[in-house]
């Protein structure tokens, strides 16, 4: 059964999962309807960290142009441009026996494309969610529902696995930002 949490809240995914090794990060919305007559396309992204919490170069930036990263051991599965439908909208896999010691945090981030120039932001979002699957047995081990509590916010970072003494756990962070990915990718230590 999963284990849902609530933002801030930090939980141990291999110690409590001896020998889970595959994930499956899954992320997912819904779009409210609005007047603007503009599509919503929402966009998952990825940050490779180092212990620092910078990426190290644009290669530790995974995203639907640059569906892998880490030697292979995360891999983006493309975009989804409508978010219609029921389930995962987008997913992240990720082998965490093969994430090089170098990356300490593998960050999950929701953006709006094109959010300024539509008119957009998070408060027209909901049921926004993330949550880890085994990927050998397709069992949901964690989630993490955002809620309502985003207005004027056009990127969010959802969470992050994270190492600690030689295991892995979740981080449920719902952080909202303004300026959508390149608020983001600047904080993390790249060029916007």
């Amino acid at each position: 059964m999963a284990i849902n949490l609530s933002k801030g809240q930090k939980v141990d995914l291999t110690k409590s999962n001896p020998g889970l090794t595959n994930v499956i990060v899954g992320l997912g919305w819904d779009t409210n309807k609005y007047d603007g007559g503009q599509d919503f396309d929402l966009d998952s992204s990825v940050f490779l960290l180092n212990s620092s919490g910078k990426a190290s170069s644009e290669a530790d930036f995974v995203f639907y142009n640059n569906t892998v990263g880490a030697a292979g051991a995360v891999e983006h599965t493309g975009d989804n441009k409508t978010g219609e439908g029921e389930g995962d909208d987008e997913q992240v896999k990720v082998n965490l026996s093969s994430v090089p010691s170098s990356i300490e945090r593998v960050t999950f981030a929701i953006t709006i494309h094109d959010a300024e120039t539509r008119g957009q932001n998070f408060g027209q979002v909901s049921n926004s969610y993330v949550r880890i699957v085994n990927g050998d047995s397709n069992e949901e081990l964690i989630r993490y529902d955002l809620g309502e509590d985003f207005s004027i916010e056009t990127a969010i970072v959802v969470g992050e696995l994270y190492r600690h003494n030689n295991e892995w756990k979740f981080n449920a962070i719902g952080s909202g930002y303004q300026g959508g990915l390149g608020a983001l990718v600047r904080d993390f230590g790249l060029e916007g």
